[in-house]
C-alpha cells in the first residue's frame, strides 16, 4: 500500500505558528482523505522554519467502489419528472431503472454504481483545497498562485509511493532542497525514509523533537564543561527550535561589569531580544555566560558567531545599564506626578487616579488580613505603578513591578513594601 509524502516549502514560518500549522495540515488532509473513503494506517506531520511535512502510510491505490440507491418519481409521473430523474441518476432510459412498491405506491428506483477514483486524484484535490483554506492567523499574497499563505510558498513536493503527484493550481514535484546556506542545491527523493535521510545529510532536521533534543544535549555538554548548569526555559526552547533547521549551540561571555545589573534585567535582555539561554553556577546564581543557538555549521568553531553575538549583547546591556543608573536618580515617590499623564480608562481617569483609589482601599483590606501592616499596604499601593514611567520598564514592559521592587529598596523603602510592589501584578 503506497505512502503519501507532501512537503510545502516556504519562506520562514514564524516560530509561534509552526506547531499549530503542523497539526492543522495533518488534520485538514486526513479529514479529506477519510471523507473520500480512503483509510490509512498512520499519519504524521513535521515542521521546520521552511517546511510543512505530512506523511500518510497505508493508503489504498484507489477509493472503494460505491453503490448508491436513488428513489425517483412515482410510476406514471409526468414525463418531465421522469427525464429529470434519469438525468440525475445518469441513466439512458427507464429500462435501467427498477419499479418498487414502497407501501405508498409504486416508485422508480435507480441503483448507481460509482467506481472509486485513483488515490492520486483524490490526494491532489485534497491538497488543492487545503492550500486554499489553510487557517493561518495571518497570511499574504504574492505574484503567482491564486491563494494566500503565511509566507511565499516556493515549492510543493508530493509523492504517492514513488510517483510525483500533480497538484491543480500549483506545480508539484519529487524535488526539495536542503539547508538555505549549507546545502541549497535541489535533489530528488523516493519516499519518506529517503527524504528524511537525505535532508539530514543536507543539514536539515525535520522533526522538532530531534532539533529540541540536539539543542538541550549540546547546551548541557557546554554548560557542564564550564562547571555550570543550563537554566531551564521551556518557552524559549520551543521558540528557538522553530528558528533553526540545523541547531548548533555555542557559548559566549558576558562582561563582568554587567553582572552588577539585576539578574532579571540580564535574563530579559538575553531572552526577549537575543533568544539566548542563561547559565547558572553551582549556587543557582546567574553566571557571566550565555548560550546562543546558531543555524549554521561554523567553519571556525563558532568564533565569529560568538564574537558577533557578544558585541550585540554588549550594546543591549549597555543600554540597560544606562536605564538602571538613570532610573535610580529619581525615587519612585517623585515619579508619581508623571502618572497623571497616563490614561488608565477614558471614564476612569489616569493611572494616578487608579493609584489613589487602590491606596485608599489598601488599609481597609489589610485590616481584614491578620498580621498585615496597613501603612505598608497603603504605601505599596501608592508606589506600585510608579515604575511605569522609568526608562527600564519603558524598554522592558515585562519587568514592571520587578524593577519597582529594586527602585523601592534603593530609595530606602521597607522590604515588605518593595516585595508587595514586585508581586502586585501577580495577585
Amino acid at each position: 500500500m503506497p505512502e503519501l509524502l507532501i512537503e510545502l516549502f516556504t519562506e520562514e514560518i514564524p516560530a509561534r505558528m509552526q506547531s499549530r500549522a503542523a497539526e492543522d495540515f495533518k488534520r485538514l488532509m486526513t479529514e479529506k482523505l477519510t471523507a473520500a473513503g480512503l483509510q490509512f494506517s498512520e499519519a504524521r506531520s513535521y515542521v521546520t522554519p521552511r517546511r510543512l511535512v505530512l506523511v500518510v502510510e497505508g493508503l489504498p491505490e484507489r477509493q472503494p467502489d460505491v453503490t448508491e440507491e436513488r428513489r425517483g418519481p412515482r410510476v406514471g409521473a409526468p414525463e418531465q419528472a421522469i427525464q429529470g430523474f434519469l438525468k440525475g441518476a445518469g441513466l439512458a432510459s427507464l429500462d435501467q431503472a427498477e419499479q418498487r412498491d414502497t407501501g405508498k405506491g409504486a416508485f422508480w428506483f435507480a441503483v448507481v454504481r460509482k467506481a472509486g477514483r485513483p488515490t492520486a486524484e483524490v490526494v491532489s484535490d485534497a491538497l488543492s483545497e487545503t492550500l486554499r483554506s489553510f487557517p493561518w492567523p495571518k497570511s499574504m499574497r504574492w505574484p503567482g498562485p491564486d491563494f494566500e499563505w503565511v509566507r511565499p510558498l516556493r515549492g510543493v513536493l508530493a509523492l504517492l509511493g514513488a510517483r510525483p503527484l500533480g497538484e491543480p493550481g500549483y506545480e508539484a514535484s519529487n524535488q526539495t532542497v536542503g539547508h538555505r546556506f549549507l546545502a541549497p542545491e535541489p535533489f530528488r527523493v523516493e519516499g519518506f525514509a529517503d527524504y528524511k535521510e537525505r535532508l539530514e545529510t543536507a543539514f536539515v532536521l525535520i522533526d522538532p523533537l530531534d532539533r529540541k533534543e540536539r539543542i538541550v544535549t549540546e547546551a548541557e555538554v557546554l554548560a557542564r564543561d564550564a562547571s555550570l548548569a543550563l537554566r531551564p526555559d521551556p518557552a524559549l526552547l520551543e521558540e528557538v527550535t522553530g528558528l533553526v533547521e540545523w541547531p548548533v549551540v555555542l557559548m559566549g561571555h558576558i562582561e563582568e561589569r554587567f553582572m552588577a545589573l539585576p539578574p532579571e534585567v540580564l535574563t530579559t535582555t538575553m531572552r526577549a531580544h537575543q533568544k539566548y539561554f542563561a547559565l547558572e553556577d553551582g549556587a543557582g546564581k546567574l553566571a557571566p555566560r550565555f548560550l546562543v543557538v546558531a543555524n549554521v555549521e561554523p567553519t571556525d568553531g563558532g568564533v565569529a558567531i560568538v564574537a558577533g553575538n557578544e558585541r550585540v549583547l554588549r550594546a543591549r546591556l549597555a543600554d540597560a545599564e544606562f536605564f538602571w543608573n538613570q532610573d535610580r536618580r529619581i525615587p519612585l515617590q517623585e515619579r508619581l506626578p508623571a502618572l497623571e499623564q497616563i490614561v488608565f480608562h477614558a471614564k476612569l481617569g489616569s493611572v494616578a487616579d487608579k493609584v489613589r483609589r487602590i491606596a485608599a482601599l489598601a488599609p481597609e483590606i489589610a485590616a481584614k488580613v491578620p498580621g498585615t501592616d496597613g501603612a505598608h499596604s497603603a504605601r505599596a499601593a501608592q508606589l506600585a505603578k510608579a515604575d511605569l514611567v522609568t526608562g527600564m520598564v519603558g524598554e522592558f514592559p515585562e519587568l514592571q513591578g520587578v524593577m519597582g521592587r529594586y527602585y523601592a529598596l534603593d530609595a530606602g523603602e521597607p522590604a515588605a513594601v518593595a516585595e508587595a510592589i514586585a508581586t502586585f501584578l501577580r495577585g
